[in-house]
């Protein structure tokens, strides 16, 4: 579970830093809607929505319960509007593959 741990700290930290209209007005975002399910061992759901254009959505599922390969799946999204008026979204999964992140705005790897 340590490294579940380490999993959910990294995406949070990861969301930590995106930018907020209200932050940058000196106003304070108001949340307008909040969802919250699932709090048990076998994973969670929660999705959220602010004044300031904010918007998540996450859900987590335990893969293999029980086993050597117990893992847990994290997969989400993350809606903002940057300094610069652009809408933003990021799509993730987390698993034991790693921290996936996909979005417009990201670079792209050429292969």
């Amino acid at each position: 579970m340590a490294g579940l741990t380490l999993l959910f700290g990294l995406i949070l930290a990861s969301f930590c830093a995106c930018p907020s209209n209200a932050a940058e007005t000196g106003q304070t975002a108001q949340i307008l809607r909040y969802e919250n399910a699932h709090l048990d061992s076998d994973g969670y759901a929660f999705s959220f929505e602010t004044s300031d254009g904010i918007s998540r959505e996450e859900k987590a599922t335990l893969k293999n319960p029980g086993t050597p390969e117990e893992a847990i799946a994290v997969q989400g999204s993350v809606n903002w509007v940057g300094p610069d008026g652009v809408h933003y979204k990021l799509n993730y999964l987390a698993d034991e593959n790693g921290f996936q992140a996909q979005g417009e705005h990201l670079p792209q790897v050429e292969h």
